[in-house]
């Protein structure tokens, strides 16, 4: 293979300092390189075996990063970046019914949907997120968004039992939201879940509907559980049980479920997920400031439930960042079960990457750089003086490091960010847009 016909010709050979492929768990490669061709990962091996082998329409030296698997935010609420600082220092229960739901009853529109989630996509795109998986109103505008950013995303099928500006009742939500799903089906970047808001907003009729829907279409279910006390004491105030019993009644645990924030969780349910194959997406950012908890991490970790990492929305966050929900997730778990090694830096960095891949149904896809997926991947440079001395790259990646950071992010291989901007956003013309919905909502 030294001859140059011999040579496999690829589109794009990447070398960075160190590449991280999180699957082997626990491996950090130096002087390696990373081949794509047509969209996916055709190989990774020692940088000069890759210049014996391909030949690469375009390669990049990056001698002072770290190549990863690109993030998967794995609970957001995309448009709402909209709102961010909108409502601050309030509790769910308020910050819900006396802030957020006044003003998407006035303001709630196609428009506001397709800004917003625009603009969560550019941020996610700087801080190296590759893939999130929405829930919110108007999922057909999130599309036009999504196709326009170049990024991947899980849209969820939002259902609630009350009517909103979307929808009139659990019937309508769900039409409108499969009537989408079967449109785009066959898009590339695009996948669904059924996502019932949370069990004190859809009724056990509805519920039911929604397990039946999930089995016979293969959807994922995506919906907030025991996020507050106030939750779970309405929940037996209402139905006799934790809402967590309520839903394994009604039939939603499985492997098709994901837990979102999953807070307040006894021994009992944390075992029950953990029997039923369910998967969790913690948000601890949101948690902390809403005032809502800390999740047992550890707990959720020691007992192998796959978890990922989402941000909420930005106007609970107020950042849409997976590096701070990195760090924070795994500084919570050594802080609260008093053992350093609870989450360690690898194992975080799998919760952003392939556990929240695989909760979406995606791990085939996405999540590892392992030849045959496609080529969502970030490159973090972390030769800055204010980074330095790095012993360990996963560790810095973690601990140290941060989305600014970030200087390359790709999507099935086409280059989406770089030198901190979108490739196929037009930022003076989003920012013009933005303002507008600023306003409307700040008056």
């Amino acid at each position: 293979m030294n001859s140059e016909n011999s040579q496999v010709a690829i589109d794009l050979l990447i070398h960075p300092k160190w590449i991280i492929p999180i699957e082997p768990t626990g491996v950090t490669l130096s002087d390696h390189a990373l081949a794509v061709n047509d969209g996916r990962i055709v190989d990774v091996l020692p940088y000069d075996k890759a210049l014996e082998r391909y030949s690469s329409r375009e390669e990049l030296d990056l001698p002072g990063h770290v190549l990863l698997p690109g993030l998967v935010n794995l609970h957001t609420h995309a448009a709402m970046s909209l709102m961010r600082g909108y409502a601050d220092d309030l509790p769910l229960t308020t910050w819900l019914t006396e802030r957020i739901w006044p003003a998407e009853a006035r303001h709630l529109t196609m428009d506001f949907v397709r800004t917003g989630t625009l603009l969560a996509c550019a941020e996610m795109l700087r801080g190296g997120i590759t893939t999130f998986n929405d829930m919110y109103f108007f999922p057909a505008a999130a599309v036009d968004a999504v196709r326009q950013s170049g990024m991947r995303a899980a849209l969820g099928l939002v259902v609630l039992d009350h009517p909103t500006n979307y929808a009139a009742d659990a019937d309508d939500y769900l039409s409108k939201g499969l009537t989408l799903r079967d449109a785009c089906k066959d898009h590339p970047l695009l996948s669904f879940c059924l996502a019932p808001h949370a069990p004190y907003t859809v009724t056990d009729k509805t519920f039911e509907k929604i397990a039946t829907l999930s089995a016979q279409l293969e959807l994922p279910i995506h919906t907030h559980l025991h996020e507050t006390p106030n939750e779970i004491a309405e929940s037996i105030k209402q139905y006799g049980v934790r809402p967590i019993q309520r839903l394994h009644t009604l039939g939603l645990l499985g492997p098709q479920f994901i837990a979102v924030h999953a807070v307040h969780l006894e021994a009992a349910e944390i075992d029950q997920l953990s029997h039923t194959g369910c998967h969790v997406a913690l948000c601890p950012t949101s948690n902390l400031k809403l005032g809502s908890g800390i999740p047992a991490i550890s707990d959720i970790h020691q007992r192998g439930i796959n978890f990922g990492l989402g941000t909420d929305g930005a106007a609970s966050n107020n950042r849409l960042d997976i590096f701070q929900e990195m760090r924070l997730s795994a500084l919570l778990a050594k802080g609260v079960s008093e053992d350093a090694a609870a989450l360690t830096a690898h194992q975080a960095l799998q919760a952003a990457t392939l556990n929240g891949a695989r909760a979406l149904g995606l791990d085939h896809q996405i999540g590892s750089l392992r030849p045959g997926k496609a080529a969502d991947l970030c490159a973090v440079r972390i030769d800055d003086w204010m980074l330095q001395p790095c012993f360990d790259p996963a560790s810095h990646l973690v601990y140290t490091a941060g989305r600014d950071n970030v200087t390359h992010t790709w999507v099935a291989g086409k280059l989406q960010m770089q030198e901190n901007l979108p490739s196929n956003i037009d930022v003076q013309q989003l920012l013009a847009h933005t303002n507008i919905w600023h306003n409307r909502l700040a008056y």
